[in-house]
């Protein structure tokens, strides 16, 4: 498959801005991602994580070329993220590039990484692998220590705005059940 995408033709006439908002229906979570260097905290704001793999268990990044965060996670082969929880709004803009003077200490420390006091779940990896992905770098981590809160509801983001979950529906699945296979 790998020698497929290698060999496939560069699509003509995909207009980045078209790109990005048709990216953007996609509704997702929002996060921050963080890493320490040289005693010295550091985050971003960004949508794009997922989870990868149960056994190991590993997460991915995906981090701009052009972002400061790229060389501090090269440099500090850690990072962490925090699934914002609803009403964090004032988190994520401050993580984006917008510093809000006013916003206290919204980090805390889990196994030696900076993580958001108010979140869904936080996350601490080791870089497992990085690959490089067009203008992007994805960063494999494989986690070392988790937590999650049981009542917290997420953040949420789609077409450039901020959300929540309007209504709480009963769980489809057990989250005891390992999948086995199975997927959505």
């Amino acid at each position: 498959m790998t020698a497929a995408l290698d060999t496939a033709p560069m699509p003509q006439g995909i207009d980045p801005i078209a790109f990005r908002n048709a990216c953007g229906a996609f509704a997702t979570g929002v996060t921050i991602i963080t890493t320490r260097l040289a005693d010295r905290d550091h985050g971003m704001t960004a949508n794009a994580f997922m989870s990868i793999s149960l056994d190991p268990p590993l997460i991915a990044v995906s981090i701009a070329k052009t972002a400061k965060m790229l060389a501090l996670i090269e440099g500090s082969g850690r990072f962490a993220v925090s699934v914002l929880a609803s009403g964090t709004e004032d988190i994520a803009m401050h993580f984006a590039g917008r510093p809000n003077p006013d916003i206290g200490a919204p980090l805390r420390d889990l196994d030696g990484l900076p993580v958001a006091r108010r979140a869904s779940a936080v996350f601490a990896t080791h870089v497992d692998k990085a690959v490089d992905a067009g203008d992007h770098v994805i960063f494999l981590g494989r986690v070392s220590a988790l937590e999650t809160s049981a009542d917290a509801q997420p953040l949420t983001f789609h077409r450039g705005r901020f959300g929540k979950l309007h209504e709480e529906t009963p769980p489809l699945l057990d989250p005891a059940w390992m999948l086995e296979g199975n997927h959505w």
